[in-house]
């Protein structure tokens, strides 16, 4: 789960971090009072969407101008002109794709003095099983950019787990910032906070692009883009309260109603497979075959007949679906569930695409079976390489 910029900063600022004031507005004269209720004389307005790139993105309307998601004002009815042009609109980043992501609120904060830009995030290194720092010198810009012109500029500091957070990892992390003196004492107390709120609050990223050291000589957080763990949610009800459905996708919102592990793609074959490695093994056959997955959809291991039915309605709910494939090997989830749970599905909304589906595992020939008595228009395959062929097939004509 994401959170908005706001959001994450009003997080880490309970944590210590050093972050400006700012206000969230809805309106435009939301906005302007925000503003006046800061000290200024600069304001910096960023419209609030969950994804990166805001300041070089461009809004879809020409009336919201050319200047991009993130502007500085130098009065308060700045700030008002601002917002107007933002709110309600869509914003295209290199994150959002074409679509773009439409801008319901605006954070207005106060204005800082940049004498350098760097880069830090914290996420789960899956390689090491532990928690790492990411740093560069080289902030407040495209990190992948840097990743593949100067890898060298980018450092990983892991953490034990058994150790936990140290002043000497702090202390590393100063160094490849390559900051020295006081910044130094600063960094091993922030990188300290940051690593307690990754943990307490069960992050799944923190970044902060770009932490800033102001003119004054102190580091400041200037951005922040936060993520969570799903599964830990439960944990966390306040955390689960921030939650923006406006930001989602709609698709996304219905399934996680039915426990369905579903995100939407750009592709036009819609897929429905039980568990995440097979289901990767099916988007990546698809490819392979010349098309693109429409999504990713795990039904997990024990599916019911209602939740096959569930993810089924939500993958025929995308317009761009062109085609569908099945694809279950059954262990704990039984084939003939699958096929009554499609059936049923196929029976209530229609079928106006082309349907493969490959059945294998438990109850295989009583899955089968359920399906070639349907009466439906269902095309069977024997294996995935050759469920992938028919469905490529059928959609591409």
């Amino acid at each position: 789960m994401n959170i908005h910029e706001y959001q994450a900063k009003t997080l880490l600022k309970s944590f210590g971090a050093p972050v400006a004031d700012g206000g969230v507005a809805m309106t435009p004269a939301e906005a302007e009072a925000a503003a006046k209720n800061l000290p200024g004389p600069l304001w910096v307005v960023k419209a609030q969407i969950h994804a990166g790139g805001r300041g070089k993105g461009k809004f879809k309307e020409s009336e919201a101008g050319e200047k991009g998601g993130v502007r500085l004002a130098k009065s308060a009815a700045e700030v008002r002109e601002f917002a107007a042009q933002m709110l309600g609109n869509t914003l295209v980043t290199k994150q959002t794709g074409p679509a773009g992501k439409q801008v319901n609120r605006i954070y207005v904060e106060d204005g800082a003095d940049i004498a350098r830009e760097l880069y830090l995030s914290i996420l789960v290194d899956r390689a090491t099983s532990r928690v790492a720092f990411v740093c560069s010198t080289e902030g407040g810009m495209d990190i992948e950019a840097v990743a593949e012109e100067t890898p060298e500029k980018i450092h990983t500091v892991l953490v034990d787990p058994a150790a936990g957070y140290s002043p000497y990892v702090g202390r590393k992390i100063a160094a490849a910032l390559e900051l020295d003196g006081d910044l130094v004492k600063q960094c091993v107390k922030l990188m300290g906070q940051l690593y307690k709120a990754f943990v307490e609050k069960d992050m799944a990223l923190l970044e902060i692009n770009p932490l800033i050291v102001t003119e004054g000589g102190n580091l400041h957080v200037l951005d922040a883009k936060v993520g969570f763990d799903n599964n830990a949610m439960y944990r966390h009800p306040d955390i689960a309260e921030l939650r923006d459905l406006t930001e989602e996708d709609e698709k996304e919102i219905e399934a996680s109603k039915y426990d369905l592990a579903y995100i939407a793609l750009e592709g036009d074959i819609g897929c429905m497979v039980n568990g995440a490695g097979l289901a990767m093994s099916t988007m990546d056959i698809i490819k392979l075959y010349g098309a693109e997955p429409a999504n990713f959809l795990d039904v997990g291991g024990g599916a019911s007949k209602e939740k096959v039915t569930a993810a089924f309605k939500i993958i025929t709910a995308d317009p761009n679906v062109k085609g569908i494939l099945v694809n279950i090997f059954g262990g704990i989830m039984k084939c003939d569930v699958i096929a009554e749970g499609v059936i049923a599905a196929v029976r209530e909304v229609g079928l106006k695409v082309p349907l493969v589906v490959r059945l294998e595992g438990t109850n295989v020939e009583k899955g089968k079976k359920i399906i070639s008595e349907s009466g439906l228009d269902v095309i069977p395959a024997d294996d995935l390489d050759d469920a992938a062929q028919k469905i490529v097939k059928a959609v591409k004509g």
